[in-house]
């Protein structure tokens, strides 16, 4: 009986054995499983097939089965067979079935200028410190870490995170409390099915914030329900009873830039208390204050009303995918085994490197680095603007790695605007873009452009400041 795989330098699945069942002869069916392999793909064009001998060795047939099947694919014309050269597929100008060709280049917006939030300079990634940081932890990691873990983590980045988020953001947690998770969106969707375990319903939400978050609580199973905001952020004295918990950008605002007022922690963390509630606490770029000390967190109110969320995405690179949260006592057993259950734990390999990053001093003096080059960044951004387009309003605090440029009542409208930018190859969002319910009216009428002024590298940044500046001046 026929085998359903070959070997040649690499595997192949040729299934014979279903052909065969189905009423087909060995050679048929041999020429069926190959003719097929060419057709989606898995033999491409100018792959060098197994000797006949060979083939028919791996397959468990005669060798002159496989020299018919070679001989009639040759003469359709999915393979050619040359004296001392072997059979190899044949090259094909059509592609096969199944097959997904690339858009038309009309289809594909042409981005000069990249000035989306959220997204970090990847220039800046420590390269070199990572790489050295990476052997040493390789070298020094107990064989155990190899093996499946802890779904909260390896205990060595926990511990590490435990003594700098106390020391630089005054969280109070251990390392019993922190979960380790890739990416504060797979973090948040552990949390609130979590919460939809324990009767939750609903999560509020700011006004403005991420949609990708939005649509995290809503998989999985809890509507959300907007706070209005002011300036002084969350108006928290609307949540109710109906919300499981509340999802707050409080050192910085996301995307409108100001701090949750020190009264309005307070109220949050008393609504909590008192209705049996949690904080979600989103602290995505509480290293980057520019013009004094950042707010400390406000988990360090009450470690067991408040979740802290951070992230590695902002201060190194979102593609590392490491994020942290630091839960009460009554959420850590249900989030680790959600978090068990949807990849049994984060890659170990990574949450070694940053603990020995964080350990040795080295993260400490990239932060301070990186919170120089962007402070420098927004600089360059306000006087650009001032002088190009002084009708332009900068607003929120100096802090975090975006800006919220707002226009002029009556100015064109946002929508015509992102318009205009596309059309100039300025990547850009509008504040609307950000709304919580984008079915709803937007609160304010005058538009308003989110500008990630972190994300161009630096030999590209005066180039987009210039097309920003140009884009936004009066006409």
């Amino acid at each position: 009986m026929s085998s359903s795989w070959t070997s040649f330098g690499g595997d192949l699945h040729l299934d014979l054995t279903e052909r065969r069942a189905a009423g087909a002869g060995l050679r048929a069916a041999l020429e069926d499983a190959l003719r097929e392999a060419v057709q989606d793909g898995r033999l491409a064009p100018g792959t060098r097939l197994p000797s006949s001998r060979a083939l028919g060795e791996d397959l468990g047939i005669a060798r002159n089965t496989v020299v018919e099947a070679y001989g009639q694919l040759t003469a359709e014309g999915w393979l050619t067979s040359r004296q001392g050269s072997g059979t190899t597929v044949a090259q094909r100008t059509t592609p096969g079935p199944g097959r997904r060709t690339a858009r038309p280049a009309a289809e594909h917006r042409t981005v000069r200028h990249d000035l989306m939030a959220g997204r970090p300079d990847l220039s800046l990634f420590p390269r070199t410190a990572w790489l050295a940081a990476a052997r040493r932890a390789l070298a020094t990691a107990p064989h155990e870490a190899l093996g499946y873990g802890d779904p909260l983590g390896r205990i060595e980045l926990r511990q590490a995170l435990t003594d700098y988020l106390a020391r630089v953001r005054g969280v109070r947690t251990d390392p019993d409390h922190l979960l380790i998770c890739t990416g504060v969106a797979q973090g948040l969707g552990l949390l609130c099915a979590a919460l939809r375990e324990r009767g939750a319903h609903a999560l509020a939400v700011e006004e403005y914030g991420l949609p990708p978050q939005h649509d995290v609580a809503r998989a999985a199973g809890l509507a959300t329900v907007p706070l209005p905001l002011d300036g002084a952020g969350a108006r928290v004295d609307r949540l109710d009873a109906r919300c499981g918990a509340v999802l707050l950008t409080p050192a910085h605002q996301f995307p409108t830039g100001a701090p949750l007022a020190a009264d309005r922690r307070a109220a949050a963390v008393r609504w909590a208390r008192e209705q049996d509630r949690y904080v979600v606490e989103d602290d995505y770029d509480g290293e980057f204050r520019y013009d004094r000390q950042p707010v400390g967190a406000m988990q360090a109110l009450d470690p067991e009303r408040v979740v802290y969320a951070g992230t590695a995405a902002k201060s190194l690179a979102p593609g590392l995918r490491l994020a942290w949260l630091a839960l009460p006592d009554a959420l850590v057993e249900p989030v680790a085994r959600l978090k068990s259950l949807a990849d049994t734990m984060s890659p170990v390999f990574d949450q070694l490197t940053l603990a020995e990053l964080i350990t040795s001093g080295t993260y400490d003096r990239h932060v301070r680095r990186c919170r120089l080059h962007y402070r420098r960044r927004r600089d360059r951004l306000v006087a650009a603007l001032a002088e190009h387009a002084p009708h332009v309003r900068v607003t929120g605090i100096a802090a975090g790695l975006h800006a919220v440029l707002q226009l002029p009542p009556g100015s064109t409208p946002e929508a015509e605007l992102l318009a205009r930018a596309g059309a100039a190859g300025l990547a850009v969002n509008g504040l609307s873009w950000h709304l919580a319910d984008r079915s709803a009216p937007a609160p304010d009428a005058a538009p308003a452009l989110v500008i990630g002024y972190a994300t161009p590298p630096e030999h590209a940044f005066q180039a987009a400041l210039d097309a920003l500046c140009e884009l936004l001046r009066e006409r």
